[in-house]
């Protein structure tokens, strides 16, 4: 199978590129992306840089012109659900855009016509999720993130993501990748590691926690490639 593996900055796939060992380099509309070979899969893995124009760009590119028939995101996120702790890994079950606003024509934040609130990721990936974590011996929640182009560090902000999506998790992309693979019936896994607690100075619990956050989703979306028949 031709599967696409995303995260959003270099810190997040590096992991991966030390797990599949060799790769061939592609650039592409002003992105890198490497192709390798693992557990019987041909890989392609890419990070975005950070936001959703450039997510969207990345995730479409590995569908269109890389043929990904499969799209697995590992990266970090602050948390919003305080049972979440820096380290934790949650898998996304829906997500929305919290930054997304056209109330002023009578929509709820985050619709926009012809669209929903909220996009559902692949339940049948989700279960194997579960699975996986079972077998690491991790614990995996389920949830829903809220995705924007923005880095919330402002405790107000936060309680009102929570409070308006009912959000988990925050980040700055996974969302407008679910856009992408949901128009073109692609499945997708989204799993995020909290890096940071979202109301914290993020001079302090960012740069911090990045590195080993990253290790931790990353190791995990190759346990998922490995379970994928």
């Amino acid at each position: 199978m031709n599967i696409a593996i995303m995260g959003a900055m270099p810190e997040e796939i590096a992991p991966l590129l030390e797990r599949v060992g060799e790769y061939k380099l592609t650039e592409f509309a002003g992105n890198k992306y490497y192709e390798a070979t693992y557990a019987g899969h041909n890989l392609v893995i890419a990070y975005s840089k950070i936001g959703k124009v450039f997510s969207t760009l990345t995730a479409t590119t590995m569908l269109q012109h890389f043929g990904a028939e499969l799209l697995l995101f590992s990266g970090v996120a602050g948390a919003i659900n305080s049972k979440l702790k820096i380290g934790n890994l949650i898998a996304a079950t829906k997500l929305c855009q919290h930054d997304l606003d056209i109330t002023a024509f009578g929509h709820p934040h985050g619709f926009v016509p012809e669209g929903s609130v909220f996009i559902e990721a692949d339940k049948a990936l989700v279960a194997k999720a579960m699975l996986v974590a079972k077998d690491m011996d991790l614990e995996l929640m389920e949830g829903t993130i809220a995705t924007g182009d923005q880095f919330i560090a402002d405790p107000v902000k936060n309680k009102w993501i929570g409070e308006t999506f009912k959000a988990d998790a925050l980040e700055m992309e996974g969302a407008s990748v679910a856009c992408v693979c949901n128009a073109m019936n692609v499945p997708f896994f989204i799993l995020r590691a909290i890096s940071d607690a979202a109301d914290m100075d993020a001079s302090f619990s960012f740069d911090e926690f990045l590195e080993s956050s990253a290790i931790e989703s990353a190791n995990f979306i190759i346990k998922m490639v490995e379970s994928i028949e």
